[in-house]
């Protein structure tokens, strides 16, 4: 039973919200919806994919400036760890930094923990508490598929900007190296910005982990 990742680069930061789609049921949920609702809800329509939940790694406001619009249309459980609520609570002062308006989220609906498992469909993903770029970080680890979706913390040549608020280099590289690096090689990375890789080539060639 594949699993689907479609890949959404959007605002102006270009920030990527993932649908994840379990292909026997069509069931998906929406990772990081950082801006435009109506290009995520047409993505959804044409992948014939209905959404069970919204999934955040972290909540600042270019992973999360899409919710309110989304939850206008569709009710939907809204899981961030709570390590992230103050971040979350103040995406609207964190966008108006930058010159930028989002609306205010709903209220997140479940808190996420390091461990615990998520579904989408028959597949399952493992969340990982990753911080440094923000306390509440996460990822998610799909390791039946060979993916995980990283956020902010780990890119391809780079990792996760530590120089703002709440943010800690230390942490960060802690985070990468124990609970990131210690997946197998092969495993795809997904990020909230840029192209993907892989923890191999990361591993090998990264920068920033040597």
């Amino acid at each position: 039973m594949p699993l689907r990742l479609i890949a959404l680069p959007l605002g102006p930061l270009e920030t990527n919200c993932y649908l994840v789609v379990d292909d026997a049921s069509d069931e998906a949920v929406i990772v990081d919806p950082g801006a435009d609702a109506g290009r995520i809800q047409d993505a959804l329509a044409a992948e014939g994919a209905r959404a069970s939940a919204i999934w955040l790694t972290h909540a600042h406001f270019d992973h999360v400036g899409a919710i309110a619009d989304l939850l206008e249309v569709e009710p939907l459980p809204v899981l961030l760890h709570p390590d992230d609520r103050q971040l979350y609570e103040h995406a609207t002062v964190q966008a108006a930094a930058y010159g930028l308006m989002v609306r205010s989220p709903e209220a997140p609906t479940s808190p996420l923990a390091h461990g615990q498992t998520l579904s989408v469909g028959a597949h399952t993903a493992r969340c990982l508490h990753t911080p440094g770029h923000a306390p509440g970080h996460v990822a998610f680890w799909f390791e039946d598929a060979g993916v995980v979706l990283a956020g902010d913390a780990l890119f391809k040549g780079s990792i996760g900007r530590t120089d703002i608020a709440f943010g800690d280099h230390d942490t960060l590289l802690r985070s990468i190296r124990e609970q990131l690096l210690t997946l197998p090689d092969e495993t795809v990375v997904y990020p909230g910005h840029g192209p993907a890789t892989t923890i191999g080539a990361e591993r090998s060639g990264n920068p920033f982990l040597r």
